[in-house]
């Protein structure tokens, strides 16, 4: 299974957000949207699911835990 991550110092915050996350894109994706919404305060719609989509990368192995 290929793992993904993102990190949200490649987007632009308010609040300087420094999470990153790795994982399958299924689960990367769930996870990303629930924090957007939760720290972000963006609203869970199709939209935004699909530019987390379009953010996630290729995880290189051991640079994420």
């Amino acid at each position: 299974m290929s793992r993904k991550y993102i990190d949200c110092r490649d987007m632009p915050s308010e609040n300087n957000c420094d999470l990153a996350m790795s994982g399958s894109e299924e689960h990367l994706l769930e996870a990303a949207a629930l924090h957007a919404v939760s720290a972000h305060k963006h609203e869970d719609t199709p939209e935004l699911r699909e530019q987390i989509r379009g953010e996630l990368k290729e995880a290189v192995p051991g640079a994420l835990a």
